[in-house]
């Protein structure tokens, strides 16, 4: 078996960040109780400091996250030129307060809104990761391993060569 490394919270939102940013558009499943599993590909709007993953939406959207009860969602991200594979699972919140909506706006989002942030159907839509795998096929290992990513945890994840 290979060598286990250590990281710490910086270290692994840092790496999530890089990655998720860089790859931009994800699976999102949602209804994970559910089989087969609901999903649709979305655009990531902010990756913020700690980690969290910030979508904007419509709540007159056909995924009708209000009315989801289980609150579990799972991310797929791939990237076919560099072959690597992102898999985050975690707990979704919806907001429509202007604050988190203006936190979080970019003019891309325009394309889906009338009224561009002040139209009343946008939402935003935050995952917290619980868990996160990342998968390097160029070196054939698992290169982070965040399990239950929470602030009060020394230690977040591991890399196995």
């Amino acid at each position: 078996m290979g060598e286990v490394k250590n990281l710490y919270y910086k270290e692994d939102i840092a790496v999530l960040k890089n990655l998720v940013e860089e790859i931009k558009i994800c699976m999102f499943c949602s209804n994970l109780n559910i089989i087969p599993l609901t999903s649709r590909p979305m655009s990531i709007h902010q990756v913020d400091d700690e980690g969290n993953i910030w979508f904007i939406s419509s709540k007159e959207s056909n995924k009708n996250f209000e009315k989801v009860k289980d609150k579990r969602v799972q991310l797929f991200f791939t990237s076919m030129a560099d072959s690597y594979y992102l898999s985050v699972f975690g707990d979704v919140s919806i907001y429509n307060d202007k604050e988190a909506i203006d936190k979080i706006w970019n003019p891309i989002a325009n394309a889906w809104f009338e009224e561009s942030l002040n139209d009343s159907t946008v939402i935003v839509i935050k995952v917290v990761p619980t868990n996160v795998y990342y998968w390097d096929s160029n070196e054939n290992k698992i290169l982070l391993n965040v399990k239950n990513n929470t602030k009060n945890s020394k230690e977040y994840s591991e890399i196995r060569a």
